[in-house]
């Protein structure tokens, strides 16, 4: 506990020397994409955006008849530029219920240096990978894991490698990414290629990608994964499906998952449900799915809501998820998700220390 203070004061103190560089430095133009949405600024902010995100809860077992209290995780966010064309992002997990190692790079959700220029961008460090699905790309904190697919809670996204991107027209992003494979478990030699095409319109989203994730030496998992998000005014509906195989032949067949998620959301409320079918062959060379799935059918399901308390942003949230499946589970999660922005807080403090 002393350590995280100590972190703290130090987070402060850089914070506060940040605010009275940026009010002597000069200001430079800076050209920004995100997923291809190309964005002009007028200056270039050095000081990084630093939060700690937190969720807290309790969760019912009702097939086990068992519930209790308890902190899902503690994230360390933080967000930056080196120089206008540098920018580089950082989440580690402090502690978290799921993972019993949270220490060094086994906690580091992602760790990226970005290199952007006009259409183009290159990426190095630890990221998530290239997987052609709005579940999956979900971050572990805003996600509810009794209602997500087997897919989404047993292929370990965070990765070491390099990608590159190319945003040909607003709203459109092609993206070719190589790193470490999923199946490596820190193995050498073991790799992943994956290849993304994301478009945003009004009305439509799509992301979709083609992966080979090897698992053995010479032997990959073929993977086509088909994200699509459909809105209309308030309302949005994902349509997802996703096939894996070792053999081509088999692609549609032995391993897929298929899911339809609607939402409805304002500025102070979030309805959610999900319904998702996952089946997975026996006898598959590699290992993704739980036992309890091997040679049969998946059905989870469930629904659920969010409310934001503060009308000015979204940093707080409360939230009631259930969810059940064809396997017997059947859970009832209610907690809180919160986000202490440590810059805001350290620009407040020491505006108010140089009156």
């Amino acid at each position: 506990m002393k350590r995280f203070f100590v972190f703290l004061g130090v987070v402060f103190a850089t914070i506060g020397s940040a605010v009275r560089a940026q009010e002597v430095e000069s200001i430079a133009p800076l050209q920004k994409s995100s997923w291809g949405d190309a964005k002009t600024t007028e200056v270039v902010d050095y000081i990084p955006d630093i939060s700690l995100d937190m969720r807290f809860g309790y969760n019912q077992d009702f097939a086990g008849k068992t519930g209790r209290f308890a902190g899902d995780a503690l994230y360390l966010d933080i967000n930056g530029y080196i120089s206008p064309h540098f920018s580089y992002s950082f989440n580690q997990t402090l502690a978290a219920s799921f993972m019993e190692d949270c220490s060094g790079f086994n906690g580091t959700n992602w760790l990226t240096l970005t290199y952007e220029t006009g259409d183009f961008a290159v990426t190095a460090g630890k990221d998530a990978l290239l997987v052609g699905s709005f579940e999956y790309d979900t971050s572990n904190i805003d996600s509810y894991f009794d209602m997500n697919s087997m897919f989404y809670n047993m292929l370990d996204c965070w990765q070491w490698g390099v990608s590159a991107a190319w945003y040909p027209a607003e709203g459109q992003s092609i993206i070719l990414q190589a790193a470490n494979s999923p199946f490596s478990y820190d193995e050498a030699g073991l790799f992943a290629y994956n290849a993304a095409w994301r478009g945003e319109w009004d009305f439509y989203e799509s992301y979709w990608t083609a992966n080979m994730w090897q698992y053995d030496k010479g032997s990959f998992v073929k993977a086509l994964n088909l994200g699509n998000r459909f809105h209309l005014g308030d309302f949005t509906v994902d349509l997802e499906y996703m096939t894996r195989a070792a053999d081509i032949k088999t692609l549609f067949k032995d391993d897929f998952t298929l899911m339809v998620a609607p939402s409805y959301e304002n500025d102070r409320l979030r309805v959610f449900a999900k319904l998702g079918w996952e089946s997975v062959a026996e006898g598959l060379p590699y290992e993704l799915a739980y036992e309890e799935c091997l040679g049969s059918d998946y059905l989870f399901y469930g629904a659920g809501v969010e409310f934001f308390p503060l009308k000015e942003d979204k940093d707080v949230r409360l939230h009631a998820a259930w969810s059940s499946s064809n396997i017997g589970a059947n859970f009832l999660n209610i907690g809180v998700t919160w986000k202490f922005d440590l810059t805001k807080a350290g620009k407040y403090l020491f505006s108010r220390l140089d009156k």
